[in-house]
């Protein structure tokens, strides 16, 4: 089954737990970013306000066709106790996504609020069945026991097809 893990990370948080899923499973890594940066101050203020109206923003890439893969692994920080609006560009820019299997997860320094839920409605909308969830606080990060639960996720739904 080929994997594909697509992903927003602001302070490279996210990036370190899809690069480690890239390590143990494989796979293609594609990082969105928003085509307007963000300073520390509108992230904060801007980034965090269109967080929380579930808002996408334009990203690069524009579109991301996924109709090689099998498998759709979508990483997120939490910003306002949602996904961040390069994450929801990111759900909107998917093509051919109609069957996938998907795993999903977030990354936030406390609690992760209806991010997991959102992003499981915007993939199931496009098509994707969402078939885990997982969210990583600063605890879970310090202590591997999680992503290696992410790890093997991805290496069963992987395995499962």
């Amino acid at each position: 089954m080929k994997t594909c893990i697509i992903f927003h990370s602001y302070t490279g948080i996210t990036r370190g737990v899809a690069e480690q899923v890239q390590a143990a499973c494989g796979g293609d890594m594609i990082e969105v970013k928003p085509r307007q940066k963000y300073s520390t101050l509108t992230a904060y203020t801007v980034g965090c306000l269109r967080a929380r109206n579930e808002e996408a923003e334009p990203i690069e890439p524009a579109y991301i066709d996924v109709a090689g893969y099998d498998l759709l692994v979508i990483g997120t920080p939490v910003w306002a106790f949602k996904s961040t609006p390069a994450v929801n560009g990111a759900i909107n820019a998917l093509e051919h996504c109609d069957g996938k299997k998907g795993i999903i997860f977030a990354t936030c320094g406390g609690k992760a609020g209806d991010t997991t839920a959102i992003l499981k409605r915007a993939l199931t909308e496009k098509g994707v069945d969402v078939m885990r969830e997982f969210v990583f606080d600063r605890k879970d990060l310090s202590d591997d026991t999680k992503v290696k639960a992410l790890i093997e996720a991805v290496r069963t739904v992987g395995n499962a097809g």
